[in-house]
């Protein structure tokens, strides 16, 4: 089978990143071909604020590009993983004109909610979901702690519903997980388009007996993650050790525990192959 496979990396690297390269690697090794349509946040920078906001709605020359790619490859499937911004929702429409099947991980929450995470102030929060406009993430500054930013994103969501292109021009969504996809559901996604297909560790990392015991947290370093918790119920542990990997908003906050608490080692961002290592099961050598 030919595959496209659609992407808009993140400036910091993240799990869907990872998603993306371990399905194309695991796709290849069973004899498909795979081939990339990509952007890259790294070019936001390069794009004004208002032209950003039209092609996070509507990129008309992802529209083109991406009919260009399809028209050159010849692909039997698109699948797309993030789109947002410079991908955008357009990316749908232009595969669907070119008369190919769509298929969309939900790596995250974004189609219900602007901030993609239903998480808020410390606490679960649905506001969002069922409003054909989500006026409450405008009103909470939801998408990175900006009203006009998130007034977008809502825009993007809002227009997209009243098209039809998240019901019309996407065939299967992947879920990550049986709450996810009911969660979608619930929001007003079509179930018989929501299929689970959970996240997977395309290497063994095995067992060591190289290793002390300690606990790992292997992330972005956000609230929603439960970072916070963890650092809190450090205080309360005495003997195990934890290494924690990753950087994000609570980097410092993270830090800070560190030097306040001998057991807590931030060991900031690894490469792939460190953090296998650290992965590795520590145990015992048997007797």
């Amino acid at each position: 089978m030919r595959i496209l496979i659609a992407h808009n990396f993140y400036q910091q690297p993240g799990g869907e990143d990872q998603v993306f390269k371990a399905e194309t690697n695991l796709l290849e090794r069973r004899g498909h071909q795979v081939f990339h349509f990509t952007k890259h946040n790294d070019d936001v920078a390069n794009v004004g604020k208002l032209a950003l906001a039209k092609k996070t709605i509507w990129n008309q020359q992802t529209y083109q590009e991406l009919r260009a790619s399809i028209s050159d490859l010849k692909p039997d499937v698109v699948h797309f993983h993030n789109t947002l911004p410079l991908i955008s929702p357009a990316a749908y429409h232009a595969v669907k004109d070119a008369g190919l099947p769509v298929i969309q991980t939900l790596h995250n929450y974004r189609l219900m909610c602007p901030k993609a995470t239903l998480y808020r102030n410390n606490s679960v929060c649905e506001d969002c979901i069922g409003l054909n406009f989500k006026w409450p993430s405008i009103k909470h500054s939801c998408y990175r702690d900006n009203r006009a930013a998130s007034a977008v994103i809502s825009s993007m969501l809002s227009l997209h519903q009243l098209r039809g292109t998240y019901t019309n021009k996407v065939d299967a969504y992947i879920a990550l997980t049986e709450f996810s996809k009911n969660k979608f559901i619930e929001a007003g996604l079509p179930a018989d388009k929501l299929f689970v297909k959970p996240n997977f560790l395309d290497f063994d990392p095995g067992h060591s007996y190289q290793h002390g015991t300690y606990a790992l947290f292997v992330g972005r370093l956000t609230e929603e993650k439960g970072v916070r918790t963890l650092l809190e119920s450090w205080r309360l542990v005495s003997d195990v050790p934890l290494k924690i990997v990753g950087g994000g908003p609570l980097s410092d906050e993270v830090a800070r525990a560190a030097q306040e608490n001998p057991l807590i080692e931030y060991v900031g961002f690894q490469s792939r192959d460190e953090v296998m290592a650290l992965m590795q099961a520590p145990k015992s050598r048997a007797p």
